[in-house]
């Protein structure tokens, strides 16, 4: 991480909107479902699968949610309307998981019944560590009904190889990430060397258990790592997929897929681009400088 990257994050609110607007169309697929949608068509034809994702989170009043899960739904029957490859994310907080966590699992539960029915899949996000436990909770509580339901864990928090095991009666089907959120010491580990470690011993770990795996990452190192793992476990290319976000690293990612390995997109859109914008930028400063420079050129 430079310098450069450091102060293009931290001075982000401070740059007009449209310059922001800029730099976040690399990797925001415009405010509209259609404008997604197009995204997910031309990446599905150059062999890439997709993940969807509103933009949204902690929101603050009912109304929010049920505005959310209505666009949920109907980005659900676009999806198999279209007859596009994709899935959806969501974060628990956009309905309602901090204002009542079972109303909240009421409302993930009807959504994830439509997507069965569509025969599609919902990937539950993970978010920061205040919403660890409950995020786990409503997870587990669905996927005792529903096999269309995954989760997405961190690996740079302290408790997650706890987590995972856990988790193994379930064999979930999961996102395994970095983790971006800005955590105390106490709860999240400061140095990326451990972090690496502990991304490899996870994935190994799920992938022994037999869970599918979305390997999460922009960092070679650990996509070769992935690689060794998946050598030595000796896995079909149906046991896991590489996922990465739109707009970042696309020469590696282009890498991975003509390896013949799967690589999921994913996909944030919405009206809520800004505010997302700022605070995904100053979480990466290194993504962030990778997207400002990378627009100048």
């Amino acid at each position: 991480m430079t310098l450069l990257d450091r102060v293009i994050a931290r001075t982000l609110p401070a740059v007009p909107k449209t310059v922001v607007r800029r730099v976040a169309n690399r990797y925001i697929a415009g405010e509209t479902t259609d404008e997604a949608l197009r995204v997910v068509a031309d990446l599905n034809a150059r062999g890439f699968r997709a993940t969807l994702d509103i933009l949204g989170e902690h929101i603050s009043r009912w109304d929010q949610a049920n505005r959310a899960i209505e666009n949920y739904l109907n980005l659900l029957e676009e999806i198999a309307r279209r007859k596009v490859d994709s899935t959806i994310s969501i974060k628990l907080t956009q309905l309602g998981l901090k204002l009542d966590p079972q109303a909240c699992l009421e409302m993930t539960r009807r959504l994830i019944r439509r997507a069965a029915e569509l025969n599609n899949f919902v990937r539950v996000d993970m978010e920061d560590s205040s919403c660890t436990t409950a995020t786990l909770r409503v997870y587990r509580e669905l996927r005792r009904e529903f096999s269309n339901v995954g989760v997405v864990v961190q690996a740079y928090l302290r408790r997650t190889l706890d987590d995972v095991c856990a988790l193994e009666d379930l064999r979930p089907n999961y996102r395994l990430c970095k983790g971006v959120y800005v955590e105390p010491r106490e709860i999240a580990y400061p140095d990326m060397r451990v972090i690496n470690r502990n991304y490899a011993l996870l994935l190994e770990k799920m992938l022994r258990n037999g869970s599918y795996v979305g390997i999460a990452t922009h960092d070679e190192f650990m996509v070769w790592e992935a690689y060794r793992i998946i050598r030595e476990l000796k896995l079909p290319a149906t046991a896991y997929e590489f996922q990465m976000l739109l707009g970042v690293e696309e020469t590696l990612r282009d890498i991975i897929l003509a390896a013949g390995h799967a690589v999921r997109i994913y996909i944030p859109f919405g009206r809520d681009w800004y505010a997302y914008s700022v605070r995904r930028l100053r979480e990466n400063p290194r993504l962030a400088g990778y997207v400002f420079k990378a627009m100048f050129k």
